[in-house]
């Protein structure tokens, strides 16, 4: 019988300039575990994703990252507190706001345009 399981799933996030980008992304917590000058395994909370020195604008600009957090309010300020920083040209911030479909979402843009939503569920909802 064959084994159909899937054990991870990591996308590849594009990067207009690599490092500054890996940067933002230590910047918010995540940790590099491996890189070579192509590549980054980005993880934070024991999920991953490749960080990838490649860009196309329409890609990167459509591109966006949902990630469940315990408090949007906290990425905000967490976010906010590292763009402020100005060493991410670029970046940039929106305040948490209530979606209709049950998050409470704070939406972070990195250097390259890719839109990472840090959404709170309420609690038994959508996590």
């Amino acid at each position: 019988m064959s084994d159909l399981s899937i054990n991870d799933i990591r996308v590849f996030v594009p990067a207009k300039d690599f490092a500054l980008s890996k940067n933002f992304y230590l910047a918010l917590g995540w940790t590099e575990t491996w890189s070579d000058a192509n590549l980054a395994l980005m993880e934070a909370a024991s999920h991953r994703f490749y960080l990838q020195n490649y860009y196309a604008k329409e890609w990167a600009e459509n591109f966006m990252l949902h990630v469940s957090v315990n408090d949007a309010r906290a990425w905000h300020e967490h976010a906010s507190a590292s763009i402020a920083s100005n060493r991410f040209p670029g970046a940039r911030v929106g305040g948490p706001k209530q979606e209709p479909y049950g998050a409470l979402v704070t939406y972070v843009w990195d250097p390259s345009g890719v839109l990472i939503h840090f959404a709170q569920w309420a609690q038994g909802e959508g996590s």
